[in-house]
């Protein structure tokens, strides 16, 4: 979350569709690809003349330093109860392995230096795993 409440407008390259992380919780700088909805919602969000923060706080033009209560009301109008902001997080890297997106890309978007962090994300919904075996039984059959 502090990656995002620090993100600076140079670090966003629109064009190339990445965010440059110069310091991430590794210590190390990162590259985060951004899908097409998260650039459509960079490019809405208001610029302030002389700030260099992505998301500032509109009164202070520094970065927020938390947004629990900002988090609690979007939560409660989707009426999420128990939505947490790590939650979203997790059903993104799901829906990628979903996909079928494999684990070593998984967790380079996720930021992960060793593949056993991205494992604990590879929960994969039942209709995906029967598919797996329906495939593999079917080229057994074939065989």
């Amino acid at each position: 979350m502090s990656e995002l409440l620090n993100a600076e407008w140079r670090h966003v390259d629109l064009e190339r569709r990445a965010w440059l992380i110069p310091t991430s919780k590794t210590g190390k700088a990162r590259h985060v690809p951004l899908s097409q909805a998260a650039v459509d919602i960079i490019v809405a969000v208001p610029r302030f003349a002389g700030c260099p923060y992505l998301l500032p706080n509109p009164k202070t033009k520094k970065p927020f330093t938390e947004i629990k209560h900002a988090w609690q009301k979007a939560r409660d109008d989707a009426k999420l109860p128990g939505y947490r902001l790590h939650d979203c997080r997790h059903a993104a890297a799901s829906f990628m392995f979903q996909a079928g997106i494999d684990l070593f890309a998984v967790g380079r978007v996720l930021g992960h230096a060793d593949h056993k962090s991205t494992m604990r994300y590879a929960h994969l919904a039942n209709d995906t795993l029967l598919a797996a075996v329906e495939a593999g039984a079917s080229k057994m059959r074939a065989a």
